[in-house]
């Protein structure tokens, strides 16, 4: 399935020196983006089955949970590709799909704004 899960992660690490975080022996796919002085996360790469996030099927499929301004969440989700927060606060947090539901260009946009968020 597509994914643009190294797409981001050239880019975290162009943009920002970030090279990903691998915390969860449980979980190896799963990649913390976070800043090195601070280290807040601003990104989270998943690969999760698609039922967790209330999509249909089971097979598993890349997302990026990012920090983001309140103000945005509720348009944000009325679109496709993003989704309530899996496992952060839904308050501040979103899904983004990676699946090119959403362009790449809006991803690392919103990538952007959670890194500042976090700063």
């Amino acid at each position: 399935m597509f994914s643009y899960r190294n797409d981001i992660l050239q880019y975290a690490f162009e943009q920002y020196k970030t090279t990903p975080d691998y915390p969860w022996k449980s979980a190896p796919n799963h990649a913390v983006l976070r800043h090195s002085d601070n280290k807040k996360w601003y990104g989270l790469i998943m690969n999760i089955p698609q039922n967790k996030i209330g999509l249909t099927g089971e097979e598993p499929i890349d997302i990026l949970n990012i920090k983001c301004d309140p103000v945005f969440i509720g348009s944000l989700r009325m679109q496709k590709g993003f989704l309530p927060a899996y496992h952060m606060n839904k308050g501040n947090w979103i899904t983004i799909l990676l699946d090119n539901t959403v362009n790449k260009e809006t991803i690392f946009s919103l990538l952007e704004l959670s890194f500042n968020l976090t700063k």
